[in-house]
């Protein structure tokens, strides 16, 4: 009966258990110190027990026995997906399964779980190898988490198959027709169970590995933007970048992740963000020319007078097509601080050098009111990331919507913008102004 199920190879293991799950969630659960029961009939327990325990019946599960038969490892993964509301808490479960086997069969153990919500990108060496340090560092952990109903907020959003992701749209300001188009936008966690980036870090543990995390949201984000039009732009910091895809075979992967979801490679800009990080067996040009051989480009995030991403423009030259310009450098205005207004201006006249010189476009963030962003045009900035123009919104909207957000005149924003009482900004969701054709 369980032969199909009890492995004793690790590679035999691997292939029937892991590598088919790529890009599902996949949970390894390590059992020690086994009291009162041996391996064998504790295998048949849980195998009666697992669908109960997890209160699903549409799983792939199987065993893998150490050759000192001192441990054992149980693999779960959906057939399918999980949706939100249905993913099992398997802390809470296997918690509950041995407190229950504790007081009716007197056997006691002890469990780590490690966990891979979903990971298109590295290879089932290297998730099984993730999986068994993850669960043997939480060995401990996960015995007292499970007494709180601890619940991972964290993994249930990344190995959900739920769409969640929000966008804020870039908008174009062309000075030829004097109107206003959106060519895409920046992508972030948000939806159903996160609003930002921030909340999903609180609930990560602090000893997990953020890099392996950045890599997840960064394909999260890529199955949530599926189809979408226009120019997308995903944050990632420079050390994580380099030590997840300092491997070549990472990088066509993501390629592939890429072709596979009907998004333009040209179409994609990593907006590497002001962290320092440190170049040991790999430069950081020469894992941004690998994505750069496939046509992905990138941005410098929050770029400014005092901005510390100097490094990375001169370092990537023409590989940078974006400079994110910070608020600090420009938003001080003639009146408040003539120093600071004359200095910005050189700044931007600066990035607008340095933007020529790489056939790069400057995108102005968190532009606040209409007077700043009349100064910014007279000054031949024309991309903006403002909530006066188009706020966030989810990305399924965003690609309803997309087609309709453009060829905005000036003077009918201006109209919007003025008009009275100024709530009507306001009343259409997220800023975004359908105009009729009469």
């Amino acid at each position: 009966m369980f032969k199909d199920v009890i492995f004793f190879d690790e590679e035999i293991f691997k292939k029937r258990h892991i590598a088919p799950h790529r890009g599902k969630p996949i949970f390894l659960i390590r059992f020690e110190n086994f009291n009162n029961v041996e391996i064998s009939d504790f295998v048949e327990i849980l195998t009666d027990e697992i669908h109960f325990l997890l209160n699903t019946v549409a799983i792939d599960f199987g065993f893998l026995i150490t050759p000192k038969k001192d441990t054992l490892f149980l693999s779960i993964s959906p057939m399918n997906g999980w949706k939100e509301n249905d993913f099992p808490n398997i802390d809470n479960a296997v918690g509950k399964f041995l407190d229950q086997c504790e007081k009716e069969r007197n056997i006691s153990f002890r469990f780590g779980i490690g966990r891979t919500p979903c990971n298109y990108i590295s290879e089932s060496d290297e998730i099984y190898k993730e999986l068994v340090e993850s669960s043997k560092k939480n060995l401990i952990d996960n015995l007292t988490r499970w007494k709180w109903t601890f619940f991972n907020r964290a993994n249930t959003y990344l190995s959900t198959s739920s769409k969640d992701a929000m966008i804020q749209p870039t908008v174009y300001y062309n000075p030829t027709t004097k109107t206003f188009s959106v060519k895409g936008g920046e992508v972030f966690i948000g939806g159903g169970i996160y609003q930002s980036y921030k909340e999903l870090l609180h609930d990560i543990p602090p000893d997990q590995d953020l890099n392996r995390f950045e890599l997840l949201i960064l394909e999260k984000l890529l199955l949530a933007v599926e189809g979408s039009p226009g120019v997308l732009k995903f944050n990632i910091s420079p050390q994580s970048f380099i030590d997840i895809f300092k491997d070549p075979n990472k990088v066509k992967r993501f390629y592939g992740l890429l072709i596979n979801k009907n998004i333009n490679p040209n179409l994609i800009r990593l907006e590497l963000v002001e962290k320092p990080y440190e170049e040991k067996d790999v430069k950081l040009k020469d894992v941004c020319k690998m994505f750069w051989d496939y046509g992905i480009s990138f941005a410098a995030d929050d770029f400014g007078v005092r901005s510390q991403s100097h490094q990375v423009v001169l370092e990537l030259g023409i590989m940078i097509k974006e400079f994110k310009l910070d608020p600090l450098s420009f938003q001080f205005k003639q009146d408040d601080d003539e120093i600071k207004f004359l200095d910005n201006l050189a700044f931007i006249d600066y990035c607008q050098h340095l933007a020529n010189n790489r056939d790069a476009i400057i995108t102005a963030e968190a532009v606040q009111d209409i007077e700043t962003l009349e100064f910014l045009i007279e000054h031949k900035i024309y991309y903006f990331q403002t909530n006066i123009l188009c706020g966030k919104m989810n990305v399924e909207q965003y690609k309803t919507y997309f087609s309709s957000m453009q060829n905005l005149p000036f003077d009918t924003f201006k109209k919007i913008y003025y008009s009275t009482p100024k709530e009507i900004l306001y009343s259409s969701k997220n800023n975004v102004f359908l105009l009729k054709d009469n």
